[in-house]
């Protein structure tokens, strides 16, 4: 008898923990058109995988009343499920419970979670919906996002981490998805932000909304502290999937590997008229990506910050591959401070995470000017130049087009550790363009334009011409752009089993 009122008391808990804050507050969120916290891990794992831990967890606060609005589970949803079959470890905070405040005990859920998803090496994904620290529980609550904190610290280059922000993500709150590798947000109804509207007005006389100050579209086109926006909660999840599947369980497990019927040796004729005779007319660099991974499947990250530069994922003959290409629609393809930032971050995932790099170079050089000396320009550069040249992984380069200056050096040179580099018959390598370079060594002595039209071409033939790389052996070869996937597919076959490694340290100092 004992045991059936106990098996009662059970189901009981397990249906008021599934209600979280209860059904009126489940039908507000609907209406400010959100998924539940359970209803977002429904649509985000594979049907029926979903394994829940520390459901009857109950804060311990009996601060202001606290002990007489305790909900099982408090207020986050923490277990393991399936993405298309491979492990991956959840949790969503419920704003329903107490506005998906962090308490001291649903904290130490979240750094369970983390400390099991390390121990058996497998991605963290943290669903962000939540008021912030839960005030009445004072300096435990800060306890809580520091343990959170520390943890996804440890956890950075050992397992993929994805922050998804799906509500509020105020205060110190934001601090966890920045540590993370992905951070993903929706339109309209997700925003971060240090200090909110209210102490921006108090302080600084600025009158600014969630949205302006740390939406969804200000993050991912101004600041670079979200990766990627969608709609609404189900686009989100859905791509969110998508970008899993790319991604390594671990920095232990290879890369994933899908069956495809794209042949490794297909030839892009489309390629041999890419680039425009006329150096100068811009042409898109996404046409080029489209086109060499399998099944034109390309999964660009921060694809509205900083676009003179595309980073990503594609496969090749199935397995995961990093891309990272000059835009010439933006900027000339230049690279400026954003851009150095993003393709940085970008290059140090994946060779965290054994992803092969493959770079596509067309580049007259960094954005010069005085916003970007004084912001910081050489240091920023730098974090680009140091991420190449620390990286162990595959690394190929393809260059298409100008490779020009410090530029050149920095977007994956023969000269810091690349294992491959090609280029197109219309590429150009030199310390800078044929003009400017003539205009500097022939100041003055030129009296016609015929003559300074002849010393250009001079030059572009001694210099820029990629057979004059090729000779110094700075270029493995100059491929046909039709051949492009292929030679890169053959390269990458070579190079699966590739190891490098760097001297012994503690850690490295970036320049941050």
């Amino acid at each position: 008898m004992r045991q059936i009122e106990i098996i009662r008391e059970l189901e009981s808990k397990r249906e008021r923990a599934r209600l979280g804050g209860g059904q009126k507050r489940i039908d507000a969120q609907h209406e400010r058109g959100k998924l539940t916290a359970r209803e977002r891990i429904e649509v985000l794992l594979d049907a029926g995988s979903f394994e829940e831990f520390d459901m009857f967890v109950e804060h311990r606060c009996t601060n202001f009343g606290m002990e007489e609005t305790k909900t099982p589970g408090d207020g986050c949803v923490t277990g393991h499920g399936t993405i298309n079959g491979r492990l991956v470890f959840v949790y969503s905070q419920d704003f329903t419970v107490i506005g998906g405040s962090l308490s001291e005990t649903n904290a130490k859920k979240i750094c369970k979670l983390m400390d099991t998803a390390m121990k058996v090496g497998a991605p963290v994904i943290g669903i962000n919906d939540s008021g912030g620290a839960r005030i009445q529980e004072g300096v435990d609550s800060l306890a809580g996002f520091a343990e959170i904190f520390q943890r996804n610290v440890l956890a950075s280059g050992v397992i993929p981490q994805i922050s998804l922000i799906m509500g509020p993500c105020a205060g110190g709150a934001v601090y966890s998805p920045a540590l993370t590798d992905f951070t993903v947000m929706v339109r309209g109804t997700s925003y971060m932000f240090v200090t909110g509207p209210d102490v921006v007005k108090t302080v600084t006389h600025e009158v600014v909304s969630q949205e302006d100050l740390g939406g969804a579209d200000c993050h991912t086109q101004k600041t670079g502290v979200a990766d990627l926006a969608f709609d609404n909660d189900i686009e989100a999840l859905q791509q969110v999937r998508r970008l899993f599947n790319f991604l390594p369980l671990s920095n232990r497990e290879p890369v994933p590997q899908r069956p495809t019927n794209d042949p490794a040796d297909r030839v892009e004729t489309s390629l041999n008229t890419l680039v425009p005779a006329n150096p100068n007319k811009p042409y898109n660099i996404k046409e080029l990506l489209f086109r060499v991974v399998d099944e034109n499947d390309f999964f660009e990250i921060q694809p509205d910050y900083a676009k003179n530069i595309v980073v990503g994922f594609g496969r090749l003959e199935g397995h995961t591959v990093g891309f990272v290409a000059n835009q010439p629609m933006y900027l000339a393809g230049c690279l400026d401070i954003d851009a150095s930032r993003k393709a940085a971050r970008f290059v140090r995932f994946c060779d965290a995470f054994n992803i092969p790099i493959v770079s596509f170079v067309d580049v007259p050089g960094f954005m010069p000017g005085t916003n970007q000396e004084h912001n910081g320009l050489i240091k920023h550069g730098a974090k680009l130049l140091y991420a190449y040249a620390e990286a162990t992984v595959p690394k190929i380069t393809v260059i298409t087009r100008k490779s020009y200056g410090g530029a050149y050096i920095v977007m994956g040179s023969k000269h810091l550790r690349n294992d491959i580099n090609f280029a197109w018959p219309s590429a150009e390598i030199a310390v800078m363009g044929p003009e400017g370079a003539v205009e500097i060594i022939f100041r003055g002595k030129l009296d016609s334009e015929e003559a300074v039209d002849e010393k250009v071409k001079e030059y572009r033939e001694k210099f820029a011409s990629p057979f004059a790389a090729a000779s110094r052996g700075y270029l493995d070869d100059i491929i046909r752009p039709q051949n492009t996937r292929w030679r890169i597919c053959r390269a990458l076959t070579i190079l699966r089993k590739k190891q490098v490694e760097n001297p012994w340290k503690k850690h490295d100092n970036l320049p941050l």
